[in-house]
């Protein structure tokens, strides 16, 4: 079971992004759709897909986040035309942010932004094995800049079946990066693979909550511990919802949530939504009750 699941906010375009990922990576699939009422975004639609056998989720939910390459997805591709056929799927009315070309990382890598401004870096493997097909990658950018490793060592403290596999660091004359500071980090917590990097270049791309990362929970001392262990901001904290002292936004949802939001039953979907709609740290026990309501009742 993936413990942590990347969650991206669309405006409306969630269902249409679903269907377009889903499409041209293989291994992948639509899991689950719902609709919930009565939030503050109004009507908003929930998918969990697949993709290349990882899970992500996808909200629509407003216009109110806009993706940032602070936050991007490294897809390790096994030949040139991998690469190619990604880079003409994802590049179609994107944004090119590094060209596709020869670098020292790679002989065929090219970063870009897709049609709904996700981040996409696709890297030609040169005969590398990898385990995992799709890897989040953080960039430490403004204030955060030269807090990467303090940043891997802090998650890796929290989270288990965590280690930091590999540091590339800034030489002499990279400004305007300091030396020493990480090119390039490789990371796993629970067993799943990140990367991450210092970029000191002022290009305005910063965390925020567009893109964040959903830690299942088994139970409310589970909840607790990762709550109590990330949570950094209190101003942020809603719904599950809460951000890091890096600016880095995660969710911690007990894992029964996935059962209750697929709910065929609207009353009791709304019940629980109207639950976790009052909550800064989700509350398992008010959850069920709210699920249970009407069976009390009765």
């Amino acid at each position: 079971m993936q413990k942590i699941i990347p969650h991206l906010w669309f405006d409306t375009e969630a269902a249409d992004a679903a269907q377009f990922y889903t499409g041209i990576f293989k291994n992948s699939s639509i899991k689950s759709a719902t609709t919930l009422d009565g939030t503050p975004s109004g009507k908003v639609g929930l998918l969990t897909i697949e993709l290349a056998g990882q899970e992500f989720m996808l909200i629509s939910a407003g216009p109110y986040f806009k993706f940032t390459p602070a936050i991007s997805f490294l897809v390790a591709c096994n030949t040139k035309e991998e690469v190619d056929y990604l880079w003409g799927n994802l590049g179609e009315s994107g944004k090119v942010m590094m060209p596709l070309e020869a670098y020292p990382f790679s002989e065929h890598y090219g970063w870009v932004e897709d049609r709904y401004g996700l981040s996409w870096q696709l890297m030609y493997m040169g005969g590398k094995s990898s385990a995992q097909k799709i890897t989040p990658t953080l960039m430490f950018t403004g204030d955060q800049n030269g807090k990467t490793e303090e940043a891997l060592r802090f998650y890796a403290s929290i989270f288990h079946d965590s280690a930091i596999t590999d540091i590339t660091r800034y030489g002499p004359q990279a400004e305007p990066n300091a030396e020493n500071a990480v090119m390039h980090a490789s990371f796993t917590l629970e067993s799943q693979a990140f990367a991450a990097m210092d970029n000191a270049y002022e290009n305005g791309f910063y965390f925020n909550e567009a893109i964040s990362f959903v830690v299942s929970c088994d139970s409310q001392e589970e909840v607790d511990y990762y709550w109590d262990a990330l949570t950094a901001r209190p101003e942020s904290e809603q719904c599950g919802w809460l951000k890091d002292k890096y600016g880095v936004s995660w969710q911690i949802v007990p894992s029964i949530m996935a059962t209750m939001m697929s709910e065929k039953n609207p009353k009791q979907l709304a019940r629980v939504t109207a639950a976790f709609l009052k909550m800064k740290k989700l509350d398992i026990a008010e959850l069920k009750r709210a699920a249970l309501a009407d069976d009390e009742q009765n």
